[in-house]
């Protein structure tokens, strides 16, 4: 591989040094090079590898390739400071290349360093002691040899979840490995449903060759490195798949590319480009690839939303507006009114990270043992899964009460409604509570739309009221909506912030606005959706209309997940509160009344569940002149941006990165699409509906 200058120092990277100390190996092996990547930091700051960190750790490997050529060195390993390997590459330095060249030179640098690793001489080692993510991992994959430590739980190739591709070797030496189709599982798959690897996994698909015990990792590394010197220990390779094999389970992945994501986003198809390519091509000629494609890839907006997206979540656990701290209440009783399918399930979530007792009411005792049920279904599934110990279970179980009984409410510093979404109703059940919990009780809501301002109009105390709106599946999705109605205190809005902290979501301070964020515009979607059906639009082509967004479902699965009467619930209100921007559907109001299924099966495990056709006939046959999948989709996209317009405008939340991250984690929306605004400037949206930008130029795009 060619070599590469030292650069300048770029603006703001945190330099990973390579540390170079010599080991004596036991037995009489020789010495060791030990070289430990370190930015300096402590192990809240991951180490990652910016142009300076690649070039100090090339500096490093050259040197020590000296020593090996004067038989100094008989192995060279790698390790990092506590807890990590390396997190990858630095995405700031990424994001911050201004062109195409620069963006070459930064694939041409990763390869260049870790090329020293292949071809250094002696065998070299990766004692993999912490996490190793993207470049992290790589690092590690360009060595011979490689040991995790048994606690390590964190290994994977996120690139093409970042808009990227493992563009240091991994594309090429994955599957060479691991086999084409667990390599496409590395590659692809796991970073779209951001699950890495630990340790005893990495090791079983052979990513590693063996696992150590984390307490003495280093010096377990060591002495497992002077047994293979020696020849003690063997380390068998797969023999590489054959070409038939090869080429068809890369064709399948294709399909499912195309079936999942139909051509939104260029990174997972570049990267399944360079692993079909890996199995006849060089070395040399393959890491020429990954340089091209990491550089096109660099370059493109959707890796620049991507970043962004990333930078966001990131950031999630700072909310923007929350109040300080130290005014949040003590939580050490939680209520939640109902049993129901939400209630249960919040239930569940606050006895497992919380970890205080939490009692359930419900009008009748077959309403309170259904949601009693439906806790201990979820906890014997966890617990046959091996995701939870018996004993875990047990406790969980024992903290969890039903009730029928109101008055069980007055010891609890927290009580949550999760009832119908009947305004009138939650305003009983407001009114209810406040005749029997203490003065300091925080009364919350789920709802998902309705004004918590007026289910509080006529309390005493309408200031301990705030908004917690949970999305399905609660344990799963990662956001909760922070609602301040118009007296929600400071007292209140703190505890609802550290409440969601020890729960481990990220919260986002929304105003008592209707739908608040994710049901406003989700809501708003499939309203234009199925509007585009009552116009004459054929419902397969309204459903294959969103298909270039890339969302993680099509709108009438949507509609199946949300349940259509919800849908069409929320869809009324939100008319009644803002007007005929959110349209009515005779056809779907007959799809609710008459109980009727939206979607057929999936065609497989994994792919989206297409609309069934049948239900056509409820909104009449199609007809000339109606929209295509262009118009339709030119519609949805249109009120997406009218509606953020006016929720900026109405001070919905304090910036529009705030919407972005609520799509991103209450919707699902890739990172490519950078939750909605960066989407909607680089496709000229915002400029031609709202007059400009939303986000300004090369925050979230290549600048122009």
């Amino acid at each position: 591989m060619s070599t590469v200058s030292t650069p300048t120092e770029p603006r703001g990277e945190r330099v990973s040094r390579a540390l170079v100390r010599d080991v004596r190996l036991p037995g009489g092996a020789g010495t060791l090079a030990l070289v430990t990547i370190d930015n300096g930091l402590d192990h809240t700051k991951p180490t990652t590898f910016g142009p300076l960190g690649i070039a100090s750790l090339h500096e490093a490997l050259a040197g020590v390739q000296t020593r090996v050529a004067a038989g100094e060195v008989q192995a060279v390993a790698v390790t990092g400071k506590p807890y990590f390997l390396a997190a990858g590459a630095d995405l700031s330095q990424i994001a911050s290349v201004t062109g195409r060249d620069a963006a070459l030179a930064l694939g041409q640098g990763g390869h260049a360093a870790y090329e020293l690793l292949h071809t250094m001489g002696v065998p070299t080692f990766a004692f993999v002691n912490g996490v190793a993510l993207g470049g992290g991992l790589e690092l590690a994959l360009n060595c011979d040899y490689r040991t995790v430590a048994a606690d390590v739980r964190a290994l994977a190739l996120p690139e093409t979840g970042l808009g990227l591709v493992p563009g240091w070797g991994g594309a090429y030496i994955v599957p060479r490995l691991v086999g084409i189709e667990k390599a496409l599982d590395v590659i692809l798959t796991r970073p779209a449903t951001n699950k890495p690897f630990n340790a005893a996994q990495a090791a079983e698909i052979g990513l590693v060759d063996t696992v150590l015990g984390a307490a003495d990792f280093l010096e377990e590394s060591i002495r497992w490195a002077a047994r293979v010197l020696s020849g003690e220990v063997v380390v068998e390779r797969r023999e590489l798949d054959d070409q038939a094999t090869w080429d068809a389970v890369a064709a399948g992945a294709r399909k499912r590319l195309d079936a999942v994501i139909h051509g939104s986003r260029p990174a997972p198809y570049r990267a399944l480009d360079l692993v079909a390519a890996a199995r006849t091509a060089s070395r040399e000629e393959a890491f020429a690839a990954e340089d091209v494609a990491l550089a096109d890839l660099i370059m493109s907006d959707e890796m620049r939303s991507s970043v962004y997206a990333f930078g966001l979540v990131s950031g999630g656990k700072k909310p923007v507006g929350a109040p300080d701290k130290s005014l949040a209440q003590p939580v050490t009783r939680v209520g939640i009114v109902g049993a129901g399918l939400m209630a249960a399930q919040i239930a569940l979530l606050f006895a497992q990270r919380l970890g205080v007792p939490v009692v359930m009411r419900d009008l009748d005792e077959d309403r309170v043992a259904a949601g009693l049920g439906a806790v201990r279904s979820t906890v014997e599934r966890l617990t046959a899964s091996g995701r939870m110990t018996e004993g875990t279970a047990a406790r969980l179980l024992g903290s969890i009460h039903g009730t029928t009984d109101i008055a069980e409410f007055a010891s609890c510093d927290l009580v949550i409604e999760a009832v119908t979404e009947i305004l009138d109703l939650k305003k009983r059940v407001f009114a209810e509570l406040e005749t029997v919990v203490s003065p300091t009780t925080i009364l919350a809501t789920n709802t998902s739309a309705l004004s918590i301002t007026a289910m509080a109009a006529d309390l005493q105390h309408p200031e301990r009221v705030v908004g917690l709106h949970f999305f399905n599946p609660v344990a799963a999705m990662p956001l909760v909506e922070v609602i301040h109605a118009e007296h929600t205190s400071a007292e209140a809005l703190a505890t609802g912030f550290a409440v969601a902290a020890k729960l481990r979501k990220t919260a986002v301070l929304v105003a008592d606005r209707p739908g608040f964020v994710v049901n406003r515009l989700l809501v708003l979607l499939l309203g234009v959706i199925v509007d585009a059906v009552e116009g004459g639009t054929p419902v397969e082509v309204a459903d294959r209309a969103l298909r270039p967004l890339g969302l993680p479902m099509p709108p009438f699965e949507l509609f199946d997940l949300v349940g259509p009467a919800v849908g069409l619930h929320v869809l009324t209100s939100l008319r009644e509160d803002l007007g005929d921007r959110f349209p009515r559907s005779p056809g779907l109001e007959k799809l609710v009344a008459d109980g009727t299924r939206v979607v057929l099966p999936a065609p497989a495990k994994g792919l989206p569940k297409p609309v069934d056709p049948a239900i056509q006939a409820v909104f009449g046959e199609p007809r000339e002149g109606a929209l295509d999948e262009a118009g339709v989709l030119d519609s949805v996209l249109t009120a997406l941006t009218v509606e953020i317009g006016h929720m900026l405008e109405e001070g919905v939340v304090a910036t529009p990165q705030q919407i972005d991250l609520c799509m991103i984690l209450g919707a699902g929306w890739g990172f490519h699409l950078g939750g909605i605004t960066p989407y909607l400037d680089r496709t000229g949206y915002s400029e031609r509906v709202l007059g400009r930008r939303i986000l300004p130029d090369g925050v979230a795009n290549v600048p122009a």
